[in-house]
């Protein structure tokens, strides 16, 4: 199976998908959580340098939307269309024709897509 037909499937199901919003304390802890643990990896990425940039890159990406979502902040409808934008950007860019992205934009895409999931996966009740 070509990665563009599992993105496809993925993308299906995130629109059969409907938000919606856990009890509002549950979603904060959650998000505060992977907040910190995500602060920590890129801290420690950063200091270490060189290749562990990757990481840092890959992480620090997502400190925003933790935040965003740790203050209450999240929307499920905004997420999952942009979710679903940088879903069809990595098809394009990893698609048939090559590898067309460098390492840290990547890094930085897969880290978007990942935060966005799971905080999706958290929004929508399971």
């Amino acid at each position: 199976m070509k990665l563009a037909d599992l993105l496809k499937e993925a993308e299906e199901k995130i629109k059969a998908t409907p938000g919606q919003k856990k009890e509002e304390k549950d979603d904060k802890a959650f998000a505060k959580t992977r907040l910190s643990g995500a602060e920590k990896i890129a801290e420690n990425a950063k200091e270490k340098g060189g290749d562990a940039m990757l990481t840092y890159y890959h992480f620090n990406v997502k400190l925003p939307y933790y935040e965003k979502a740790g203050k209450g902040e999240f929307n499920a409808e905004k997420a999952r269309e942009e979710y679903l934008t940088l879903l069809d950007q990595l098809a394009k860019s990893t698609g048939e024709k090559g590898m067309n992205l460098s390492q840290n934009e990547f890094q930085k895409l897969v880290g978007k897509i990942e935060v966005l999931g799971e905080l999706l996966i958290e929004y929508s009740g399971k």
